[in-house]
């Protein structure tokens, strides 16, 4: 059977737009127990429907321990998931939602960099919302927004301190990430979490830095380019020993959930990290965006995954 995921049942108690095409959710335990712990900028999955399991970042501090809050954004061409929350959940709406997993590990006693375009604010907001309440001030946030912030509200302390600068792209110019970088020194960790080409310029700013030294936040599901050359080859589940041929035109992660193989699915699109699992033979077409290629050595995000060679052992 495919392994389950363990979820809490939570309740839509408060929603707000803080612009429009952002809605703000606060969830909470319906009997209004404390909920599952979780770090600051962690990560939980909404349960929306069949197969329709969203991932967004916690926005509140890991000291709020009696509610979930979350930011959309409103995703005109995306694949559902924000036009359900949108549309479908109203305060007293149940929501079941994965324990929370992931999160931001800063550095206590260097800089740390924050670089933030869009919603892709949220998993900061609780970051920086978790260290002013410690009393720590070692960070900035440099926040790209087209046109005005959307839950600026939520980092107001951070903000009266100077701590943050937000810049409006549609009257500033993009902000040089490179620049930024470089004037914090060499010993500052940096974070990103943004649109597409935010991203982009922000691998090529850290390119040659120690893998240790970044992180990259990434919510858009990654899109798999079809293989022409791609050839058939047979999944091993080495726990069972049971296996099945995979044809070019077949995904990987529709025939593990087919087999009803015991590994958890998500997102299915590469972002979330859920389904990583080890692997013993192949080697397989790594296409997630959660991996070090350190991590690729022995483990694999079988949602997107392929193989290269003519067996895929996995070890499941």
């Amino acid at each position: 059977m495919a392994k389950p995921i363990r979820t809490v049942k939570t309740v839509v108690t408060a929603t707000e737009t803080p612009l429009p095409g952002i809605r703000l959710l606060v969830l909470e335990d319906e009997d209004r127990w404390e909920l599952p712990p979780f770090l600051p900028g962690a990560h939980i999955d909404l349960h929306l429907g069949k197969r329709l399991i969203r991932t967004y970042s916690l926005c509140n501090a890991p000291h709020e321990n009696d509610r979930y809050i979350i930011a959309v954004k409103h995703e005109e061409l995306g694949r559902g998931g924000s036009r359900h929350v949108h549309e479908e959940l109203a305060p007293g709406t149940t929501v079941q939602v994965s324990l929370p997993r992931g999160g931001m590990q800063i550095d206590p006693t260097e800089m740390n960099i924050f670089i933030a375009g869009g919603i892709g604010i949220t998993p900061f907001v609780s970051t920086i919302r978790d260290m002013e309440a410690r009393g720590l001030t070692n960070y900035r946030l440099y926040w790209s927004s087209n046109g005005p912030p959307s839950i600026h509200a939520m980092l107001g302390p951070a903000i009266a301190a100077g701590r943050v600068e937000i810049v409006d792209t549609t009257r500033e110019p993009i902000p040089d990430l490179k620049a930024i970088l470089a004037s914090h020194g060499d010993r500052a960790k940096a974070f990103c979490c943004g649109p597409e080409p935010m991203l982009n310029a922000f691998d090529r700013a850290v390119e040659g830095w120690h893998e240790d030294r970044f992180h990259v936040e990434r919510f858009t599901a990654v899109q798999v380019a079809v293989d022409p050359d791609a050839k058939p080859y047979t999944l091993v589940l080495a726990q069972s020993g049971v296996s099945r041929e995979v044809m070019p035109d077949e995904k990987l992660v529709d025939v593990l959930i087919d087999m009803e193989v015991d590994i958890p699915f998500s997102c299915e699109g590469g972002v979330c990290g859920v389904c990583r699992t080890r692997w013993l033979e192949g080697p397989p077409v790594h296409n997630d965006r959660v991996l070090t290629s350190s991590e690729r050595e022995s483990e694999v995000i079988v949602c997107v995954a392929g193989c290269r060679g003519a067996r895929l052992v996995l070890d499941a």
